[in-house]
């Protein structure tokens, strides 16, 4: 079953076993080699910049394309201010009845370095549509066992 993934794994593919701020380490300098963000993804200086295809700049350690940068990817979760009451399993942590906003990851093409960061969250109403620098990463869920 192919669905979103729940914050708590998108972070965890994006830190890729790191500790760090990004899954490369502390060094924001290096983003522009892992991420389109506000200081690489204009085609000229003072240009705005765009959406690019995934998989032109380097991965994580892990082989994930674009999990800093270029576009905010949804996940199924619910937007809470803090992770105070998250749950403990990572599952998806969703509102009863369900909120208008939810989150995304990633920052993006127009965001700054530290946007981009492996634990920076945003949040954003789930109909805006009017966004092109928002998208998704589907997670596919395997059964275990017979």
């Amino acid at each position: 079953c192919y669905r979103l993934p729940t914050e708590a794994e998108w972070e965890y593919a994006c830190r890729a076993g790191s500790g760090e701020p990004f899954s490369f380490g502390r060094d924001g300098g290096r983003l522009g080699r892992y991420a389109w963000y506000q200081g690489n993804a204009g085609d000229a200086p003072g240009k705005s910049g765009r959406t690019r295809p995934v998989g032109r700049l380097l991965p994580n350690r892990w082989g994930f394309h674009d999990m800093h940068g270029n576009v905010w990817e949804w996940v199924q979760d619910d937007w809470h201010g803090n992770y105070e009451g998250a749950p403990t399993d990572g599952s998806a942590w969703i509102k009863e009845p369900r909120g208008a906003y939810r989150v995304i990851r990633g920052g993006s093409w127009y965001f700054f370095t530290s946007d981009c960061r492996s634990a920076f969250r945003n949040g954003d109403q789930f109909d805006d549509r009017l966004r092109d620098d928002v998208g998704f990463r589907l997670a596919r869920s395997v059964a275990l066992g017979p």
